[in-house]
């Protein structure tokens, strides 16, 4: 499924995203605004997961970034993004939304990709990252009671200048509860 306006190519194990200028996800935790229209492909997931893919961007403008995204809904979400930072930067950046976001820095990237990877168990969120999808590290570990039901995905978002394309390569969807194992592209 896809929400938000973008252009979208799926070709073997590969979404690219083109992320449309001005938009993002962001709820400002020092005046209360809420900006939610970036693209977003997912699929609707019910409890515990982990998702995992490779994420690739090339980045000219302050927060352009993709990212693994879960989503309840405007106010509530949690980001596993690969982002440009405001000091030129490329770094993995954590951001939970429970009312309002908190935004955090992470490692700096020296390339254009980073192995994402964003998991759920009950209440509690891990984000961990890696440079070659073998080793992880932990970026984030919280604990936000959000509803079972949740749409799982990847987000591309560009919220200054220009349209941003954004890939995921080899998304990877596990359901812990189940045991179940499965390597799917996102579909739009």
């Amino acid at each position: 499924m896809l929400q938000g306006d973008c252009r979208f190519d799926i070709r073997g194990n590969v979404l690219a995203m083109k992320a449309e200028p001005g938009r993002d996800f962001f709820v400002n935790p020092v005046d209360g605004s809420v900006i939610a229209d970036a693209a977003f492909a997912y699929q609707p997931t019910e409890g515990d997961f982990i998702c995992r893919a490779k994420v690739s961007l090339h980045h000219e403008s302050k927060f352009d970034g993709g990212a693994l995204f879960a989503y309840q809904d405007d106010t509530h979400w949690v980001k596993a993004c690969f982002e440009q930072g405001d000091y030129g930067f490329q770094s993995v950046v954590t951001v939970v939304t429970n009312g309002t976001s908190d935004d955090c820095y992470g490692v700096t990237v020296p390339g254009d990709a980073v192995w994402l990877q964003l998991a759920r168990t009950g209440d509690v969120f891990s984000i961990h990252y890696s440079f070659d999808g073998d080793h992880y590290f932990m970026s984030r570990l919280c604990s936000v009671p959000f509803d079972r039901w949740m749409n799982v995905g990847f987000e591309a978002q560009s919220p200054h200048r220009r349209r941003r394309r954004a890939l995921l390569h080899e998304f990877h969807h596990t359901e812990p509860r189940t045991g179940r194992s499965t390597r799917r592209p996102v579909t739009a």
